[in-house]
């Protein structure tokens, strides 16, 4: 579950490289989720756990979460862990008849703990990723929602200077457009999580907002549904999230982004957005063609230029002309030297609030302009391309630790860091230093 919802599965997509967040899951939306810390690099991998606060999307969540059947447990040391929070919660404000009656019935979830231990063993391409991202049908039904409720993502575009398209793409990828808004009891998921400790301040954190929206009256227990990890309704909000951006657009009292009816979710996505400093008009990214030659090291998000000075270069859209001056922007290889390349705005570090992995704010950039009417990316993908398994990355960065190169830790992450590593490295041996961790990388390290 994209602890929000898309996390790719959770999930967690790499920036360039690495979780997939889904949950889209493991996306812990707006905010910044557990464990955050996703890489950018230019990587084809997608890693689940994509840490990303965000109201949560995930990028597995591209695919659809299914009910797990719960797998209940009587467990004593859970239900000492309850008393105990019990009395940290009440300490912070939760009423005692709101905590009795929201726990009420919950037990320790196995299914919550199993998903939670198997986030790092998905793995997807960045195509394959964007092949679902933007299918035909996703593409189509987005198109079907703009008609459907065109008055009011005309009106969320006003109020809140986000655009419609963007706002109905993250719809999209959180929950199919509201079709898997997840079905699992938020309580008992998070405090399974809490109790489990793995991520458990975080997660008691998210609990305790949880039981003040809940005394705030905006749900009931029984309706407080959402993905594993917590991420709730049609845009996939974790708790705190909810708390500090929701908005009440319909003008009932209640922030509800969990019913049927989704002008309150949508609304609070384009608050969250507009919070984060969306500019209305600026591209998230544009695909580009690069010159023959060019340096890969340039693809780097430090490196900023007017969109004019990039065409100085030989940057220019996939038109052949030089891209609009929407402001100063990076270049993005998210397949590293083959495959598509992007330039990219400030948009793109305003989606990557919701959820940091590159591949997610592709995704979503990339379905907003098709059901906008843009064409979809024209570049050819790698997709021969054999990426390094999960396993191989570690011994990756291992290997490139012992030879001397900094890397912090060895979590099998492509990051900024290791793809620094990794072109020190190349440049050490006389390779074109792209930084991209491929099966030849890890071959010369082997040799070197």
């Amino acid at each position: 579950m994209r602890i929000g919802g898309l996390m790719i599965a959770a999930a967690g997509i790499l920036a360039g490289a690495v979780a997939m967040a889904a949950p889209v899951e493991t996306s812990l939306r707006p905010e910044a989720r557990p464990g955050s810390g996703v890489s950018r690099a230019a990587t084809v991998v997608i890693d689940v756990p994509v840490r990303s606060l965000r109201p949560v999307a995930r990028p597995a969540d591209l695919a659809p979460e299914r009910a797990v059947a719960r797998v209940s447990t009587a467990n004593r040391a859970f239900q000492r862990w309850i008393n105990d929070f019990r009395r940290r919660a009440l300490g912070q404000g939760i009423d005692a008849r709101v905590f009795d009656r929201a726990f009420r019935g919950i037990r320790y979830n196995t299914s919550v703990i199993q998903r939670d231990r198997n986030q790092t063993e998905f793995t997807k391409q960045i195509w394959d990723y964007l092949d679902s991202a933007a299918s035909p049908t996703r593409v189509r039904d987005g198109k079907r929602v703009l008609r459907r409720y065109e008055r009011v993502l005309d009106r969320i575009e006003r109020t809140y200077d986000v655009d419609k398209e963007i706002v109905a793409a993250i719809w999209g990828l959180e929950s199919r457009y509201g079709e898997r808004r997840g079905e699992l009891p938020v309580i008992e998921s998070m405090a399974t999580l809490a109790f489990d400790g793995r991520r458990g301040s975080f997660f008691e954190k998210q609990l305790v907002a949880a039981l003040k929206i809940l005394q705030s009256g905006d749900v009931a227990p029984r309706d407080m549904k959402g993905s594993w990890a917590g991420a709730m309704g049609h845009t996939q909000f974790i708790p705190t999230s909810y708390l500090a951006y929701a908005v009440d657009f319909t003008g009932d009292g209640k922030r509800d982004i969990w019913s049927e009816d989704p002008r309150d979710a949508l609304a609070s996505t384009a608050a969250y957005l507009r919070r984060f400093g969306w500019t209305k008009g600026q591209p998230w990214g544009v695909e580009v063609t690069l010159p023959r030659g060019f340096n890969p090291a340039q693809a780097s998000r430090n490196n900023k230029k007017m969109p004019s000075q990039w065409a100085a270069q030989g940057v220019v859209g996939v038109d052949g002309k030089p891209v609009p001056n929407h402001g100063r922007a990076a270049i993005l290889l998210p397949a590293g030297p083959r495959g598509a390349a992007f330039m990219i705005f400030d948009n793109f570090s305003v989606l990557e609030r919701y959820n940091n992995a590159d591949a997610y704010v592709i995704g979503v950039g990339h379905l907003a302009d098709r059901i906008g009417g843009g064409p979809p990316i024209q570049a050819e993908w790698p997709r021969g391309y054999k990426p390094l398994t999960f396993n191989q990355r570690k011994e990756m960065q291992r290997r490139l630790r012992r030879k001397g190169f900094a890397l912090e830790k060895i979590d099998g992450i492509i990051g900024p860091n290791t793809v620094a590593a990794i072109r020190g490295f190349q440049r050490s041996i006389g390779a074109e230093a792209n930084g991209h961790p491929s099966q030849t990388v890890l071959r010369q390290l082997r040799q070197h």
